[in-house]
């Protein structure tokens, strides 16, 4: 429920982020952005690619997760309080996530940018839509390496995010936890 709530808001964020970051983009600020993708495409233009968005985080969470804790398993058993351990199991997870789930970023991109380019070298006039459309047309314009384009800045994104993450948590949940059997100890 957390990912379907916190993609709703954030989906209309990348469209605008991506949309300004696009090369030669028209937009000069993210508010004439959202003004002007909501007057020439309307509200679908921010969510057109929210089930790719969803199809993605949902793989990229599980993946994070169950790698963060194969990793914690094997450097750190006992499951001590030990910040290199997590912050290196956080940082692999989310480069193994983050490279599993690239394809469909890449998708996810380019249903949000609807980037002219791309478009008019597949012969697709309108607006692209659909996260299959979107697969077919990454294939046609760069065969099976157009799936992991910006592979390497997405993985360098995610491993620092994911170390300061995983290593964040885990101070609160053993500062918290000391904290509170201190409070039982009788003196």
């Amino acid at each position: 429920m957390a990912t379907l709530l916190h993609d709703a808001v954030m989906n209309p964020a990348e469209v605008v982020k991506q949309r300004l970051q696009m090369f030669n983009s028209q937009h000069r600020s993210a508010l004439s952005c959202i003004r002007t993708v909501w007057r020439t495409e309307g509200l679908g233009a921010f969510y057109r690619s929210y089930t790719t968005q969803l199809t993605m985080n949902i793989p990229f969470q599980s993946i994070h997760f169950i790698t963060y804790e194969f990793l914690q398993e094997q450097v750190n058993p006992h499951r001590d309080y030990n910040p290199q351990s997590h912050i290196i199991s956080g940082g692999l997870a989310g480069a193994l996530a983050a490279a599993a789930t690239t394809p469909l970023d890449v998708c996810k991109t380019l249903l949000n940018t609807q980037e002219n380019m791309a478009l008019s070298l597949a012969n697709i006039s309108g607006r692209l839509t659909g996260m299959a459309n979107a697969f077919r047309t990454v294939y046609q314009l760069n065969g099976l390496m157009g799936y992991f384009k910006g592979i390497q800045a997405r993985v360098i994104y995610q491993m620092p995010s994911t170390a300061i993450s995983w290593s964040v948590y885990e101070f609160f949940k053993y500062f918290l936890t000391k904290r509170q059997l201190e409070s039982r100890t009788p003196y």
